[in-house]
């Protein structure tokens, strides 16, 4: 299993996933784990078998089966060095996948949140296909990150939705799957929303 460790500290930790086309050490992931870290938290990045096998020549495959994505993770977390408390989430798909057992982890104590970077409510250009089922009743205290304009679920569709009360959702003004809002009708970038969403999921982390 590929890892990539940021921050120190026995504090929280909080242990992510990749998106389903981008590896672990994209800009996004490396920026939000350093966001994360600059808050007081430390990060934990791995991959799943399918992406890690292309860094050794393997061929561009897509994702396997969810649910075999689900006991990847499962191993990713009990692998994991970690005395303190464990959030789990990850960006879109990996955020997707850790959504399905935070619920099962969360009961014993296993982990303490769920933090969810561009949850992808829909497939994109299909919002009749929801992903929302098990949100309805997640009891996983949850915050999600997400554009206002995020094409796999805008600030408009998804008030539409029925979620669960232990989900907070922090809107990021303008940001689109990757956060990234237009810097000529904000002013903001990338890099300022990598910022805020690090800092209010450590507010929100503080408070679990």
């Amino acid at each position: 299993m590929t890892v990539l460790r940021t921050g120190e500290g026995a504090g929280t930790t909080v242990l992510l996933a990749h998106g389903a086309g981008a590896a672990m050490d994209t800009p996004f992931m490396t920026g939000i784990a350093g966001a994360l870290a600059a808050e007081g938290l430390r990060v934990v990045r791995f991959e799943f078998a399918y992406m890690a096998a292309r860094r050794s020549g393997g061929s561009r495959r897509p994702p396997p089966k969810v649910h075999l994505l689900e006991d990847e993770f499962r191993e990713a977390i009990a692998a994991l060095d970690c005395d303190g408390p464990l959030i789990i989430g990850g960006k879109s798909m990996g955020g997707r996948v850790a959504s399905l057992i935070a619920g099962d982890l969360h009961a014993p104590g296993q982990v303490q949140g769920l933090l969810c970077l561009g949850y992808p409510f829909h497939p994109t250009g299909k919002p009749e296909t929801l992903r929302t089922a098990h949100l309805e009743n997640m009891a996983c205290p949850t915050l999600i990150c997400q554009g206002t304009r995020d094409p796999f679920g805008t600030q408009a569709e998804v008030a539409g939705y029925v979620l669960a009360e232990q989900i907070t959702v922090h809107w990021l003004n303008d940001g689109d799957h990757d956060f990234k809002p237009r810097k000529r009708v904000t002013g903001l970038t990338q890099e300022d929303h990598l910022k805020e969403a690090a800092r209010v999921a450590a507010h929100w982390a503080q408070a679990l």
